[in-house]
């Protein structure tokens, strides 16, 4: 049997445990994966983590593996398409928003040299570490979140309130906020 001490939020789901575990909380420094990230979170807003973490595989189909080139190309029909698509979250707003916020995204990538050089210069370029003994400690959202949450939403992009960033900091390493008594704290 698994004895791992984990954050609790993951504990008693196989598919929770193996995204804590391997994915949840190191730092992410590539863009096709930061934009992954960002459009799952951006589907997550008003649902659960384990919703989207379920459809992960299917929104990778239908959104071409998230290669946000393509994305960004996409027409009416495929808009169409996707709100056809019982595999992925079907809402209007978000799925116009992934292709407004790939877009973006390249925007970004364009004046910065890459999303991460953006995102991450937020954060100097290293996580935040911090000290939770309980993950309901967490907060939804900081000034820092805020601050990003803000300047994403000026340069176009959609869905990126800044709980929905906040949870984005989180997944992808840029704040470690695992219980200090959770074996992924130091690891991260």
């Amino acid at each position: 049997m698994d004895k791992k001490q984990r954050c609790g939020w993951c504990e008693g789901d196989a598919l929770y445990e193996a995204y804590h575990d391997q994915e949840w909380g190191v730092p992410v420094y590539d863009d096709d994966t930061l934009f992954e990230f960002l459009t799952l979170e951006t589907f997550q807003a008003g649902l659960s983590w384990i919703t989207v973490l379920r459809k992960r595989e299917n929104f990778r189909k239908a959104f071409d593996d998230f290669n946000y080139k393509k994305i960004a190309n996409y027409n009416q029909d495929k808009i169409d398409e996707l709100l056809q698509d019982a595999g992925i979250i079907r809402n209007k707003l978000k799925v116009k928003a992934t292709v407004t916020n790939a877009q973006a995204f390249i925007k970004i990538q364009q004046e910065f040299g890459s999303f991460s050089e953006y995102i991450w210069g937020f954060v100097d370029g290293k996580p935040i570490k911090n000290a939770l003994t309980n993950y309901k400690e967490a907060p939804a959202n900081t000034p820092l979140s805020d601050t990003i949450s803000k300047d994403l939403k000026k340069r176009g992009f959609k869905f990126v309130g800044t709980t929905v960033i906040y949870a984005h900091m989180q997944a992808t390493g840029m704040v470690n906020d695992h219980e200090v008594d959770c074996f992924r704290y130091n690891q991260v």
